[in-house]
């Protein structure tokens, strides 16, 4: 195993998750700034306030998501089973 193989497939594990978790922190970074920007419009100073509507939005994105996530993984897990005699030399 060369290190730039060994660089490339950890590259490929790191990109792997940022799209795996990528709509998920989008979502509830959106629901974030949104009640964040209704706080400071009604200057409402209520921390707990922001909880609900995050987990609510990363749910729904959860919900969404998850067949193309699955589906992803799924080709990412058989893509290196399928490489492993690749690996090994």
């Amino acid at each position: 195993m060369t290190p730039e193989f060994a660089i490339d497939f950890f590259l490929e594990g790191l990109n792997m998750a940022l799209m795996i978790a990528g709509p998920l922190l989008l979502s509830g970074l959106v629901a974030g700034v949104v009640v964040s920007i209704f706080q400071a419009a009604t200057s409402i100073n209520e921390m707990t306030l922001v909880f609900i509507p995050k987990m609510l939005a990363v749910g729904l994105a959860l919900v969404l998501f998850f067949p193309w996530m699955l589906q992803m993984l799924v080709g990412y897990t058989q893509n290196i089973l399928i490489n492993i005699p690749l690996y090994i030399k």
